[in-house]
């Protein structure tokens, strides 16, 4: 019995006519990929190359791009190979791998909003008080357990699951997500405890948290000179607006997992592709024609180009 249940490899079933459609599905996330790989990239280089760049709102902001870089380098090619194959299949080790990936960069996302959030909050609220706050070794510890916080706690659950038997080796969609789970056999307390622990750390908490800060510059601002206003748009609404749009996706994440086979698998299909495809897409766009800086940078990159 025991061999019946050691399924080794998981077949992805969340394309729709894959083998009517599987050169436009390559060929528009063949293109997202690459779009996402050069937006990403051009900011990082802007930041890295630039001395008036090299402060902590824009380091946070780097950060979050290698995220992007990370979390699509883990999904895409993935992707990009089932696309072409007659069989969308992927090991389960290598499944626990992605998993792992996805959401402990997604913690990471939040951890890293949060301190960004926090930095805007001294620079705006405590300008004073500011380059003695957000020293670089402060930087340093917010950028190390933004990283290392969520990894830990999403390498618990893995690693409990890593030798669960599994019931079932078929997956309703095209990643592993938390619908991982509907394969196991038997579900654990264990791991649905440390799940819901991961989450309020890596995400409700610096989710409120950073609704507190940005409800304190709104007071603030609102008391203040024009120009302390221009400054907080400038700086704060890049911010709100990544922080709008990861929270959707979030919830996207939620619902798919959550409603399963009661959404149907088109729509399914397109909530998913919307999770993987606008944030790391629309990330460097968002900073790089909203924060005045990068923009700037930009600009001048580009003119260099046309007149080589």
């Amino acid at each position: 019995m025991d061999d019946e249940f050691n399924i080794t490899y998981i077949t992805l079933g969340g394309l729709v006519e894959v083998d009517k459609y599987r050169y436009l599905y390559f060929l528009i996330m063949f293109t997202a990929y690459i779009l996402i790989l050069c937006f990403n990239v051009t900011i990082l280089y802007l930041i890295w190359i630039h001395q008036n760049l090299h402060e902590p709102m824009y380091i946070f902001i780097a950060a979050l791009l290698i995220n992007s870089l990370v979390f699509s380098t883990a999904i895409y090619p993935k992707l990009l190979i089932d696309f072409l194959s007659e069989k969308q299949i992927i090991s389960y080790s290598a499944c626990l791998f992605q998993f792992f990936i996805y959401y402990s960069l997604g913690g990471s996302e939040f951890l890293l909003l949060a301190a960004m959030s926090y930095d805007r909050y001294v620079s705006i609220c405590k300008p004073l008080q500011y380059p003695a706050i957000m020293r670089k070794t402060t930087v340093s510890i917010f950028l190390i357990l933004a990283w290392l916080l969520p990894a830990c706690q999403i390498a618990v659950p893995v690693i409990l699951s890593a030798d669960v038997k599994l019931c079932n080796s078929i997956l309703d969609g095209i990643l592993c997500n938390n619908s991982v789970y509907s394969l196991h056999c038997v579900s654990s307390r264990a791991r649905s405890i440390f799940g819901v622990v991961a989450l309020l750390n890596i995400a409700l908490l610096p989710l409120l948290f950073i609704l507190f800060t940005y409800t304190r510059i709104l007071i603030i601002t609102c008391r203040s000179s024009r120009e302390v206003k221009t400054k907080a748009a400038q700086t704060c609404l890049p911010h709100l607006l990544v922080l709008i749009s990861f929270s959707c996706l979030c919830a996207y994440d939620v619902i798919i997992v959550r409603l399963g086979s009661d959404l149907a698998k088109t729509v399914r299909l397109i909530m998913t592709l919307q999770v993987v495809l606008y944030h790391p897409l629309f990330n460097p766009v968002i900073y790089g024609l909203k924060m005045k800086e990068i923009s700037k940078h930009l600009r001048r990159l580009f003119c260099q180009a046309k007149v080589i």
